[in-house]
């Protein structure tokens, strides 16, 4: 198994990405009938949308407390964020939703954000040390 040391940038960005899904978790779920109105999008898509980052926050907070990594679960995680990008933007140009603009920027916002972990846990991952066992 192909294994990887976490370089402090690599660690950071789990950790960070964690802290944020965690967070954009709880306040879609217990915000969701507030926050469809504002966005002009579905309670239940909301609230599912947080539901499925509860788990996700758990396994990269996993992740991130472990100083030896799996790199496939690592290329997982930084892949996702990537094709989590590519979903929202095809959601507004696809015209899945109609969001207010405020929801609009709201998805737009939430992108650029795992854009951002994305790149930082491929530069993370590139500084890692890799191990074959």
């Amino acid at each position: 198994m192909t294994t990887l040391r976490a370089s402090p940038l690599l660690r950071g960005a789990l950790i960070a990405d964690a802290l944020a899904s965690g967070a954009m978790a709880l306040l879609l779920i217990a915000g969701a009938g507030l926050l469809a109105e504002l966005l002009g999008m579905a309670p239940g898509f909301l609230r599912g949308v947080g539901l499925f980052l509860v788990p996700y926050a758990a396994f990269v907070g996993y992740l991130a407390s472990r100083t030896v990594l799996p790199a496939t679960l690592t290329w997982i995680v930084i892949i996702g964020n990537g094709l989590w990008v590519v979903a929202s933007i095809a959601v507004l140009a696809g015209g899945i939703l109609s969001p207010t603009a405020l929801g609009v920027a709201f998805v737009l916002a939430q992108a650029a954000a795992v854009g951002v972990f994305a790149e930082l846990q491929y530069m993370g991952s590139r500084r890692a040390t890799l191990r074959t066992a």
